[in-house]
This record gives C-alpha cells, structure tokens and sequence, in this order.
C-alpha cells in the first residue's frame, strides 16, 4: 500500500485524478497484495504443519528427517523454477534451505529441553528474510517506475534472470551498498517489534489433524488466487498510469515470466501501423515476387523461378555458439575448424552473416520462421506460436518430410512443442538406445551419435521414396565442453572451448563422410551454420563482432564454390535455400533469397532481449525501451561503433520491419 501510495504521488501529473480510479487503484491493488501474500506465506506455512516434537526424539532421526525436508524443499523449488533462473540465486536459495534445517534439526535434537527456542529462532530467520527480500523488491519497484513508469515486467524478468551486464549496469548506477545498508536496519527494526507475534505460534501445541486441515485451508488461497487472477483484472481504467498502479509488481513478475514478452506497442517508438506496412511491403518488393493481396497488412507474395523445381534433399545443421573467428578463413591460427575451413573453398561460401541473436532459440527462430526477432523472449519459447509459417510448412507442402533434429532432450526450450506445432516431425536423444551413444553430457549425446542418428533418419526417408529436410541442432560446442577421447589432438579433459569447436567439426566431417557412401547424398544440399556466435560482449550496446556467423552451402556436382560477401541476415537463410530449389511457394517471410536480391537492398537484423539492431548501408540503428532509438557506426573488425546522426530512412525502415513482425505475431497473422 505504502509503495502504491507513493507511485501515486509521484506520477501525479499523468494520473487521471476520480472518485472511480483511487478506489480501483487501492481496492484492486489490495487483492494483488492478498494474492502475493498468500505466495509469501507458504513456506510458513508448511513449517508449522510439519514440524512436530517426537521427529527428533530417536537417535540420528533428526538427521534423516532433515535430509528429508531437504531433498523435498529442492525438488520443490527447481521443478516450480525455470532452469534459466539466475543460477547464483538458485544456489543462494538451496544453500539457505540446507543449512536451516540441518543446524535447526541438530539443534533440536541435541537440546529438547531448547527446542521451542530453536523454532522460534528459525521462525524469526524466515521472517527477516521474508521481510527483507519484500522491502528491497519495494525500492527497486521506485526506482524500476523511474524509469518505465510500469510495474516489473519482462525488462524485470531480463535483469534478474538472464543478464549479467544489466546487473552490472544496476551496480554503478545505484547506490547498492547504502540501499542494501538502509533494508538490513530496517527490516532487524521490524523484526524485533514483530518478534513477539513471530515467535508465539511455536508454542501452541495442536495436534496434527488440526495443524492439517489449518494449512490445507491456508494453502487454498495461493491456489485460489493463482487460478482466479490475471494481470488483465487491473486493467480497469483507459489511464495506463492508473492500471499500473492498481497492479502489483512481484504479480506482474510472475506474468511476465510466463509469458515471455515484452510489448513493442509500448515501450519501443512506434509509428501508425499502415505506414510500417507499406514501408514494409516495399522492402520485401523483389524481382520474383508478386503479392497475393492488396490488404495492406498482409505481406503474403507468391515467389517464382523461371528455372524448374530442383528435387533435391536438404540438410541444415545448426551448429552451436559457432562464431565465425573460429574459422581459419576469418583469421584464426589455432586451426580448430581443418573440416569447415575446407568446405568453405568447395561450396558457396557466405561471409557476411549475421545472426538475429545471442541464444539458441533465437536462432532456431530465425532458420525456421525467417521473421525478425521481437523483444522479449524468442517465439520458440512463447505460449501461441502453433501454427506458423515455417520453412518446415513449405517443404512439407511440396511432399517433403520436415524433421528437427536434436542431441539432447527436446523438452529443453520448449523446442518439442514448437518445431512439432510447426510442420517439423521432432527427433531428439530420445530415439536413441543407450548402446548407440558413445558420450554424453548435461545437453546431449555427442555431435557423432547426433549425425548417426540423422543418417539413420535419412535412410528410412529414402527408402520410403520421400525427399527430406531436416534440421540439425548440434550441442557439443557448449560448456563443459566435453566429448569423447581419441577423436581430435586437444584433450576433452581440458575443457576447453577449442576443443569442443574443433570435436564439432571433426563430427560434421565424418558425418558428411558417411553420407557421401548414401544414395541420396548426391541428390542433397547441406548447410552449415551457427545458431548465434560464442560470445557478443563489447564495448557497443550491440558489437556487430558479436553477431558474426559462417555459412557453407555444400553440394558436390550440384553447387559450384563461390563466395558471397553481401550482407546477409540469418533470417535471410530459409528464402536462400527455397531459391536454391527454385520452388514457386507462397511466402509470408521477412527474409529474403539473398541470391536473387538486388544490390543495395541487403540488410541484417541483430537482437538481444530488449536491443533491437538493423544493419544497413554500415550503419547500425538499434531500438531501445522507453522510444529510444540510435544510429552508430560500427567497425566490422573490433565491434566498436561510434555515434551518428540518425538517417530518417534507416530509422523508418527499422522500425516498419520490427512493428510490423509484432504485430502480425500479436495478431495471429504469421500462420500457414
């Protein structure tokens, strides 16, 4: 209530002042406040249901007791905690948990006569955590309105959950240590003046039928609430500032947390949604390309050859965090990559590639949907996203059969759903027998066993006389880093980022090896390309260095060997690939074929969760939260960049390509 009121009087001046919106702002207000703290009191909650005298009167039952409640509380916690949840809080949260109940259950069990001191103590340790974690959540809440004029949402989810520069930004900008400092006082102040109620419930004895129809009916709230309440009951008023303030900010946390987004329409500068069309429509303009609608919001263009169909099988291997300085042909001299670097001179060979962003699923976003990334979380990863259009969907439609196959579990980022809701048929470690793999690890079988498996894969569809595509996603080049012995000259026991790069592309070589003896290999492209680079720090909001992937298109007696220097998006990959094919399709993707485009019009789209980048004519413009928008200059060799004035048409552009990918998500018009 106390921060609502204040949030209120700061932001007074947008606030439309009724009778109607002050009730709503602290009525609804309170019922998020109840739902929240029905959360909060859960862990209370089953502390006094469960905890009784005799767990402890026998002989080392209290140690067992506790590893119990351990192993419980873990379990509890990361199946209810998405595994990219900050690790150290993670960790944080786990250790705390050990140590209450150990030292609480020895304790209890070395001094009966103490015991009731003991709970009381746990109790009140609980309580100032609690307390603390609520009043530091409140001053971030200030400080986080400051600057959004929102409650926490994904930008909130992003500081605390995935980056670690945004933490680090958060560090110098803000007095930690003195707000830190001031939260401790304050929450051992309320402590002790609470330490009384706290700590008296230890002394009431009820018997355990009584304690558990107690805490059913208590743990009944936080279930009723979490059914009953959305973030959508706060949006009473047609004043945005009102409906904030009637929210909650740890419920809108949560909301944004599953819903994995962050809308564009509000925090990024926008322009009428008819002008980003028809700048958008004239973007996608080609010399193949006829659309199929004078609807200006709808981009559907019917793409065609004069040459025939070529009927050929396709092979697209995703490797991981595959950066492009790993390859000699860009500069590096460890000669970590013998088999890429020869490819590259026996196929087409795309030097200037870009992918959309700096995690796996931006890439298997960018490969499958070619569309431009959208703030927030990927599209793999967001609820709705059945049924799009996908390069899967077009192959499927020519009488192809399109699979996704992976290395490690398919459930991990939500990839099973997805790719299975989008026209690919889902193949992962699953289908593998425990007698096929030679090693594994934490993601995934090693990237041999992944190819043995998709070879194995493609036989089956050419003895079923189906051409195939499929899309590969390897996993060994990540940490640890680890693969089996004997295959390259650098030890898996070094853990080593080189080796696992160089373990990646002695498999794709014996892969393509035990291809070249299939009768199908002769009449099948494969492509080679990086989900997203190794790394993309630097000194820039978004080094352009960072974002640097190869691609090698290789098909003997089909492909001549040349290389493509044209600026290239990853999203740019699936038309390319159609092209290659010459398929007449009809096509709602933002990328285009990059061999048919004329010159000029080459772009490429870089990304983080809030850091929208369109590169063109070497300038790079990137969007930002709070209708930000810059233009830099960068340097293609360091990933420095230096400041511009803004070009009137770059910036239309870029926005025209990100508004209206947005909106045709939100609208559910990036269907098949």
């Amino acid at each position: 209530m106390i921060t609502r009121l204040l949030l209120l009087i700061k932001s007074s001046p947008g606030v439309e002042w009724s009778a109607t919106n002050i009730i709503g702002v602290f009525g609804i207000g309170l019922l998020y406040d109840l739902v929240i703290a029905s959360y909060f009191m859960v862990p209370v909650v089953l502390h006094l249901w469960w905890t009784n005298e005799k767990m402890y009167d026998r002989k080392w039952k209290w140690f067992t007791t506790a590893i119990f409640f351990i192993v419980i509380s873990i379990l509890l916690f990361t199946s209810l905690v998405p595994v990219d949840f900050n690790k150290d809080l993670r960790r944080a949260v786990i250790i705390y948990f050990i140590i209450r109940l150990l030292l609480y259950s020895f304790l209890a069990a070395r001094n009966p006569a103490k015991r009731a001191k003991w709970r009381k103590s746990v109790l009140l340790a609980d309580y100032f955590l609690i307390t603390y974690i609520l009043l530091f959540i409140a001053i971030s809440e200030w400080f986080f309105w400051d600057e959004f004029s929102t409650r926490f949402n994904f930008i909130a989810v992003d500081y605390l959950v995935y980056t670690n520069e945004v933490l680090g930004n958060i560090w110098e900008s803000y007095h930690i240590v003195w707000i830190v400092i001031v939260v401790l006082i304050v929450t051992s102040v309320l402590t002790v003046i609470s330490r009384v109620r706290v700590t008296r419930s230890p002394e009431q004895r009820p018997v355990f039928i009584n304690r558990t129809l107690t805490a059913i009916t208590l743990l009944l709230i936080p279930v009723a609430g979490y059914l009953l309440t959305s973030s959508s009951t706060r949006k009473f008023s047609s004043n945005e500032y009102v409906n904030e303030l009637a929210g909650n900010g740890l419920f809108e946390f949560g909301t944004a947390f599953r819903n994995n987004e962050l809308d564009f329409y509000k925090f990024y500068q926008t322009m009428p949604d008819s002008a980003a069309f028809k700048i958008l429509r004239a973007q996608l303009e080609s010399p193949n390309s006829v659309y199929t609608s004078d609807d200006l919001f709808n981009i559907e263009r019917q793409i065609s050859y004069r040459e025939p169909e070529k009927k050929m099988n396709v092979v697209l291997i995703s490797v991981e965090s595959l950066s492009a300085d790993f390859m000699k042909s860009f500069g590096n001299k460890e000669n970590i990559t013998p088999i890429l670097d020869s490819l590259a001179g026996e196929g087409l060979f795309f030097t200037n590639l870009y992918a959309s962003g700096t995690r796996t699923v931006r890439g298997l976003e960018a490969l499958a949907l070619s569309i431009t990334p959208t703030p927030g979380q990927s599209t793999v990863k967001r609820p709705g996203n059945e049924n799009m259009f996908s390069l899967g969907s077009v192959f499927r439609s020519k009488g192809y059969e399109s699979e996704y196959i992976y290395g490690g579990y398919g459930y991990f980022d939500n990839m099973n759903y997805f790719f299975s809701n989008n026209g690919y048929k889902v193949v992962d470690r699953e289908a593998i027998l425990p007698k096929d793999i030679h090693y594994a690890n934490i993601w995934g079988v090693a990237d041999e066993d992944l190819f043995t498996l998709a070879i194995s894969e493609f036989d089956n569809s050419y003895k079923s006389r189906k051409l195939f595509f499929a899309q590969v996603m390897t996993v060994s080049n990540h940490r640890p880093f680890t693969y089996p012995e004997g295959r390259i000259d650098i030890s898996p026991s070094r853990q080593e980022r080189s080796g696992a790069v160089k373990y990646t592309d002695y498999a794709i070589g014996k892969f393509l090896k035990d291809a070249s003896h299939k009768p199908w290999f002769s009449n099948t492209i494969f492509l080679i390309v990086a989900d997203h680079c190794a790394g993309s720090a630097g000194s820039a909001e978004l080094p352009v260095t960072g974002y640097h992937i190869p691609l090698i298109v290789y098909s003997p007696g089909n492909i001549q060997p040349a290389r493509i220097n044209r600026l290239t998006a990853q999203i740019d990959i699936a038309p390319t690939i159609l092209g290659l094919l010459k398929f007449n399709y009809k096509s709602k993707f933002f990328g285009q074929d990059i061999l048919s485009l004329p010159e000029g019009r080459e772009r490429a789209f870089i990304s983080t969760y809030q850091g929208l980048g369109y590169l063109k004519n070497n300038k790079l413009i990137i969007q930002s939260p709070v209708r930000k928008i810059q233009e830099w200059q960068p340097d293609f060799v360091t990933g420095k960049a230096v400041k511009t004035a803004p070009t009137d048409s770059l910036v239309n552009q870029a926005i025209s390509f990100y508004q209206c990918a947005s909106w045709l998500i939100n609208h559910k018009k990036y269907s098949k």
